[in-house]
């Protein structure tokens, strides 16, 4: 239902569908949100005195103001609370989790009191601004991936945590496993854990040596959960006894063991690095399935699905007509029609004037498939 709205009382964040002025009312070209003031300005200028504005989107779309990560100049988010808490906590723990990485390569006692006030606050964080943080995250620094990915490793188990209703404190065991799972690999060797090409036979025992490595410095670290240990010490395991350090094997595998499984081989899919490019998150999830069930959960695999998002945000799609953006807001209802931030055409190669669009609302327009930056030789920073 359109509400009539005069000129002087339009704020920033109303979804405009048409327009009025003294000679006629009109249907706009490209409907969408007002994201700045200078478009009322542009608007009461060009003799604007109405605008009809879609009243639910109001209230329901108002928070894609902090839908975003890195402030560029297309971003509208500068100054946002929900981005600025939100960036805080990955700042931080990223600086905690290298403190701890440099001990444990300097072999010097190890403090997990910090890491565990880290892994509460990612808890909190999770229920307060999961969009923002998850956002965040999303964006990688090549130079930094394992902080990189143990990070996002315990904002997705977290999130996974949630969605299946574990409880505070599991949550938080989580966060910690999540942040110290990969410490085994401070201490292999650089030019195995940065090898640009594929790995010897030996080297890749060298690397699976990582899981060995990490057991006496998780030993080391006092009142170190033993739901954080699991996560560390089995997230190599396969259901079909296949995996290692162990080869846990059907139920010996418990359901932290397996989440863990399936969040660490999310992440490192949808990572780029030196040897291999970054995957969508919808490509991720199909070579997911084909490791099914022999070695991940299918039943808790198709739960991480529906917890994550065919298509999350921040991830990037290709609609129907060729247009190319960011998911910013979810539809629970229904994952394959999001809302989109577009800004870019697949088919011109060139960037676009943005435009939001709810997929909910445009029954002409469907994704058609999730790509990435690399893909179309394409930075988004600006947008994000």
């Amino acid at each position: 239902m359109l509400q009539k709205v005069a000129i002087d009382n339009v704020e920033i964040g109303m979804y405009v569908e048409q327009i009025e002025s003294q000679h006629a009312r009109t249907k706009m070209k490209k409907p969408g949100f007002i994201r700045r003031q200078e478009t009322i300005e542009n608007l009461r200028n060009k003799g604007v005195i109405f605008v009809y504005v879609d009243a639910d989107q109001i209230t329901s779309d108002e928070d894609l103001r902090y839908q975003a990560t890195k402030v560029g100049k297309h971003s509208s988010i500068k100054g946002n609370d929900e981005y600025g808490a939100a960036k805080e906590l990955v700042d931080t723990s990223k600086k905690q989790l290298s403190k701890l990485l440099t001990a444990i390569y300097e072999n010097k006692p190890v403090d997990i009191e910090p890491v565990k006030e880290v892994s509460a606050d990612i808890v909190e964080n999770i229920f307060e601004r999961k969009d923002a943080v998850l956002w965040i995250s999303g964006i990688r620094e090549k130079s930094a991936y394992l902080l990189e990915h143990s990070m996002n490793v315990a904002f997705h188990l977290v999130n996974f945590g949630r969605f299946l209703e574990f409880d505070r404190e599991t949550l938080e065991e989580l966060a910690i496993g999540g942040l110290v799972h990969d410490i085994g690999k401070i201490l292999v060797r650089d030019e195995v854990l940065n090898k640009p090409g594929k790995l010897t036979d030996e080297e890749f025992l060298h690397m699976k040596e990582h899981q060995t490595l990490s057991q006496p410095v998780l030993d080391s670290m006092l009142d170190l959960p033993q739901n954080s240990k699991n996560v560390s010490l089995m997230h190599h395991e396969k259901i079909d006894g296949n995996g290692y350090p162990k080869g846990l094997k059907g139920d010996e595998l418990p359901l932290i063991g397996r989440m863990s499984c399936i969040v660490d081989i999310y992440d490192a899919l949808t990572a780029e690095r030196c040897y291999k490019p970054a995957l969508s998150p919808s490509e991720a999830f199909k070579i997911m399935i084909g490791l099914t069930p022999f070695h991940l959960d299918p039943d808790l695999l198709k739960k991480f699905i529906r917890c994550i998002g065919f298509y999350p945000i921040g991830s990037v799609v290709e609609l129907s007509n060729g247009r190319v953006g960011l998911v910013c807001k979810e539809n629970p209802d229904d994952l394959m029609t999001p809302t989109v931030k577009l800004f870019y055409s697949a088919r011109t190669e060139a960037f676009r004037e943005v435009e939001y669009v709810d997929l909910r609302k445009r029954p002409d327009l469907k994704i058609i498939r999730g790509i990435t930056e690399a893909k179309l030789k394409k930075s988004f920073s600006d947008f994000r």
